[in-house]
């Protein structure tokens, strides 16, 4: 792949997905397009390239896919799940009594760690959600990833990072070589494909975004973006998680950061933030 190919395929990737790639990472290009390449009969990546510049190549969608990272498991980083079942839901529980419904989105499900281990912390919450719907939509850019999230069928190695194994024993069944999830934890999320560069107005309000590890992808613009548009899908009292390594502070102002709470943001016109976590929000079984 020349330079000039490189650069091509730099441009289509960002306006595609948002995904910016350094002018140092051709070799992580090359290395995660090959196999594609070799599978359509191209003998390099510089062929396959040549390709995705014609009018009427249909690859484009199949080699963001290969570009894009999936990495993830099971409770990845543990604290925006303690969040979640510590602060985040008693907040909402008591918020929404009168409506007795929340709404959650996972914006990067990849292949469903993060909306099932979302759906096993409120399903481990037991009597507290009694009376309560809880409609969890998970999302991601790349459609193969969320086909395997639908059937939650998994890895040894994927059900041994992060996931307890009392949890494992819970709610998963073994399925030859897999593992696969309950159907009750399965029916708890759904799943579609959708690319946060695109508008998503019409997905209606959420309580709760995770939003965890993809705006490190973006550049500024394209986050500053993405998180001013996703602050007018909540509620003025809704929570925003975004992963350990994302901020933000200096980006917008649509969001605060909570004081204490790593990781966990307000929209900026909600009330005190410190208010989380009093006594009057518990919510009991």
């Amino acid at each position: 792949m020349t330079p000039e190919d490189f650069d091509y395929l730099r441009k289509m990737l960002r306006e595609r997905s948002g995904l910016v790639l350094s002018v140092d990472k051709q070799y992580l290009a090359e290395s995660r397009l090959l196999p594609l390449a070799r599978r359509h009969g191209f003998a390099s990546v510089g062929e396959l390239v040549a390709q995705l510049k014609m009018p009427s190549c249909t690859l484009a969608t199949e080699v963001v896919d290969a570009m894009t990272t999936n990495e993830t498991f099971f409770f990845r980083d543990k604290i925006p799940f303690e969040l979640l079942r510590d602060s985040v839901m008693p907040a909402l529980l008591a918020a929404r009594s009168h409506t007795k419904r929340v709404r959650i989105w996972c914006t990067a499900a990849s292949t469903g760690q993060e909306p099932y281990s979302i759906a096993m912390t409120l399903r481990e919450m037991g009597a507290r959600l009694a009376g309560f719907q809880v409609d969890i939509l998970a999302t991601d850019l790349v459609v193969g990833a969320l086909d395997r999230a639908r059937n939650g069928l998994y890895t040894q190695f994927e059900v041994q990072r992060g996931l307890p194994i009392q949890l494992l024993i819970k709610y998963f069944t073994k399925v030859g070589e897999m593992w696969q999830i309950a159907p009750e934890l399965r029916a708890m999320v759904q799943f579609r494909p959708l690319n946060l560069l695109y508008d998503f107005s019409t997905l209606g309000l959420f309580d709760l975004v995770f939003c965890r590890n993809v705006l490190i992808y973006f550049d500024q613009s394209t986050k500053v973006s993405v998180l001013d548009r996703i602050a007018r899908q909540m509620p003025d009292d809704g929570f925003l998680i975004l992963g350990a390594a994302e901020t933000v502070v200096g980006l917008t102002e649509a969001f605060t950061p909570h004081p204490d709470k790593r990781g966990l943001y307000r929209p900026s016109n909600a009330g005190a933030p410190a208010r989380l976590g009093a006594p009057k929000l518990a919510v009991r079984a």
